[in-house]
């Protein structure tokens, strides 16, 4: 009776995610069309740049202090691990299935990076809210749901705007150069012959001629000293310079430094920062209407992106075909060998002392291993132009397998900690 109390507990908040994400799937029909390409771009764009941003702030500046952040350490720690473990194991799948160059980063980001944000904000509240919940007081519990949920969606919001999109546009670029070689392999076999026999001829103008002093008969004139080292350092600057120009060009730094990445900033920097959160933060502040209204605003986010999963639903059903081996590899990873190695890893981060003994914590960093992969992805794929097609398909099959298995995996996390 235990497993199936917990097992309805766990059903509540999928069944909400789902009843949502139907909503948004239904919109985009030609039918109704409230969510069709150009909608959802705007939405998109709203959230990107209005929704997130606003919540991430309020909530990280309401929940996170000092304390928290002191006991919370080793959340973003897990996170970077579900990263580095996804990044690993997606790696031997693009081996052994030979998954094609451009969609490479697509197959690592789906395995890497989970929506782990937007789907804590939903499931953990609502766990708390079941009266039949074995986390305790539901204000307690709701009180840490939040603050548990605004760090990993900071988190997040930055691991899929710096690695993440890093990753798949290397791939993405990597596919078009390989395209481009193989389109002019022939032109240059062609032309091959034809510049050798000139560069034949021109190898004699190239050469020195005797009627002219080569530098050996200035090698009594040195350089000063002083000359010398402005010289080296000039090109010393010159190259670090160039370096740095390369590297950003590469990271683009506009995404790191994204709108909800700052925010994160923001509101930490509120939250920690003692006078600060005395202004904003509280029934009594005098700044406090900053907060609600950018709380207000914030709490469109989530419905929002939800719609939006629900409408890219329907555009993976009409999608191209990727290759069976491929998703269910992908399904593979995250619902069966994360959730498992996430199970090791909370427990042996217990036994160490590294995780606090509240069990509503553990439960927090097991399911950071079992969520689907994050929605932001179709964003960056969108944006770089390679693979939006294919991960509405992997999308799609993602979301349908996280009905059975994010409930079978919630029902075990409880029943395994309390």
């Amino acid at each position: 009776m235990e497993f199936l109390s917990f097992l309805f507990t766990a059903l509540m908040p999928v069944l909400k995610v789902l009843l949502v994400t139907a909503v948004g799937l239904f919109l985009a029909t030609e039918c109704v069309n409230l969510l069709g390409a150009n909608a959802r771009q705007h939405l998109n764009g709203l959230v990107f740049y209005v929704f997130f941003p606003a919540l991430i702030g309020a909530s990280l500046a309401s929940t996170i202090t000092v304390e928290n952040l002191v006991t919370l350490w080793f959340m973003p720690v897990n996170i970077i691990l579900t990263s580095v473990i996804g990044s690993a194991l997606a790696w031997i799948l693009v081996k052994v299935t030979g998954t094609p160059q451009h969609l490479q980063g697509l197959v690592i980001g789906c395995s890497s990076a989970g929506n782990i944000g937007n789907m804590l904000l939903i499931i953990l509240p609502a766990i708390c809210e079941e009266n039949n919940s074995p986390f305790g007081d539901t204000s307690t519990c709701s009180k840490y749901a939040e603050s548990y949920a605004s760090l990993s969606l900071a988190m997040q919001c930055i691991n899929v705007w710096s690695y993440v999109y890093f990753i798949m546009r290397i791939s993405a670029e990597k596919g078009i150069k390989e395209i481009n070689t193989s389109d002019s392999t022939n032109t240059i076999n062609i032309s091959y012959g034809t510049s050798q026999i000139f560069s034949e001829i021109s190898t004699e103008a190239l050469l020195p001629s005797n009627d002219y002093p080569s530098s050996e008969d200035h090698s009594d004139q040195v350089e000063p000293p002083h000359t010398r080292f402005e010289g080296k350092m000039k090109v010393l600057l010159g190259s670090v310079k160039q370096h740095l120009e390369k590297f950003s060009e590469k990271i683009n730094l506009k995404m790191v430094f994204s709108p909800s990445t700052i925010a994160a900033v923001v509101g930490l920097a509120i939250g920690l920062i003692s006078p600060i959160r005395k202004v904003m933060i509280g029934d009594s502040a005098p700044l406090r209407v900053i907060q609600s209204s950018a709380q207000l605003v914030g709490e469109a986010a989530i419905p929002s992106v939800t719609l939006i999963v629900g409408a890219n639903l329907l555009k993976g059903l009409r999608g191209p075909g990727v290759s069976p081996s491929l998703v269910i590899g992908i399904l593979t990873i995250r619902n069966i060998i994360l959730p498992i190695m996430g199970i090791g890893i909370v427990k042996a981060a217990h036994h160490f002392g590294l995780v606090g003994t509240y069990t509503f914590y553990q439960f927090t960093l097991m399911l950071q291993y079992s969520i689907p992969p994050a929605v932001n992805i179709g964003t960056i794929a969108q944006m770089i132009g390679s693979g939006e097609s294919e991960f509405s398909v992997i999308m799609l099959w993602s979301y349908a397998v996280a009905i059975v298995s994010l409930t079978l995996w919630l029902t075990f996390y409880m029943w395994l900690l309390t």
